[in-house]
């Protein structure tokens, strides 16, 4: 068995408690590998943790808050591997309290003593300047939605994806479609599309609904439109959220656009043109300590 730890280095807490729940570790005769949250960064392939999954890991402790446990999924990916997140950080509302203790806490997750969360996540397809859309008016005839994606690039996010106002910052054009079906042509500072695991995060500050995590569909919220009538869309499990960059009528601004992924900016070869955004294929796993009910934690946290 082997157990992956990852600690937020600039948490002295989360640093001791990574030592004492290494020495507990190999005290149980239980592999285990250390690495620090700020060495997730970066592409999934190419980091530490991908390499370690792909090896055969049987569970992800994390040490720290939110921003770590998301940073391990998205390296993580679609594996299966399950996360026991523990808090050292600030809101800690994906994580467990770390009021007992890490080794009570671990141990306990060991004994399959803990509760199985399978979390929606997103699959973000993004599409270039000047490449195929596989999806779009360029697809093949027999394409549509259900095409191979071999014009786009792929990102992995379990909260959302946050398309933003670009470095000039000013407001970006775009259109926002549901699985084929236009929606509206929007000005405004950008658009979330969340799951309901990111329903808490971005989302909600945007003016989003809170979703229960067990909802697999998707929240698309805009980011303060240019408009009086714009609303969240919640979407079916099975429905792929569009968005296209659309070039100002002057030709001076077109499509300059930053996309993030939990947080963390995209790096493109060039402008992004469209964007769709679906429910991944398998789920992340997060387990829960001495599990308290989603609504409670919403009226404590957020009330």
């Amino acid at each position: 068995m082997l157990v992956l730890i990852v600690r937020n280095n600039s948490n002295p807490q989360a640093i001791d408690a990574s030592l004492l729940l290494a020495a507990y570790l190999g005290s149980q005769g239980i592999g285990h590998a250390l690495v620090a949250s700020s060495d997730l960064t970066g592409p999934a392939e190419q980091g530490e943790v991908r390499q370690l999954v792909e090896s055969g890991v049987d569970m992800a402790v994390v040490l720290g808050g939110d921003g770590t446990i998301l940073r391990t999924a998205r390296q993580i990916g679609c594996s299966g591997v399950p996360i026991l997140g523990i808090n050292f950080g600030r809101l800690g509302f994906l994580a467990n309290a770390s009021d007992d203790g890490v080794v009570a806490i671990v141990a306990a997750a060991l004994a399959g003593d803990v509760v199985r969360e399978r979390r929606a996540n997103l699959q973000v397809d993004v599409v270039c300047d000047g490449e195929r859309d596989p999806w779009g008016d360029d697809a093949d005839a027999a394409g549509g939605l259900e095409a191979p994606v071999e014009g786009s690039r792929s990102f992995f996010a379990l909260n959302e994806l946050a398309v933003t106002q670009g470095a000039n910052g000013r407001l970006i054009d775009f259109s926002l479609g549901v699985s084929g079906s236009k929606v509206a042509d929007m000005r405004g500072d950008g658009v979330v599309v969340a799951t309901a695991t990111g329903s808490t995060g971005y989302a909600l500050s945007a003016g989003g609904p809170l979703v229960a995590p067990g909802f697999g569909g998707l929240v698309a919220v805009p980011l303060a439109p240019h408009t009086l009538r714009s609303r969240a869309i919640v979407t079916a499990e099975s429905d792929v959220v569009e968005v296209e960059l659309l070039d100002r009528p002057e030709g001076a601004y077109g499509r300059e656009a930053a996309l993030f992924v939990d947080g963390e900016r995209l790096e493109l070869p060039a402008p992004a043109r469209r964007v769709y955004v679906r429910r991944g294929e398998q789920p992340t796993i997060l387990l829960r300590y001495q599990r308290e009910g989603f609504y409670e934690h919403v009226s404590k946290v957020f009330f």
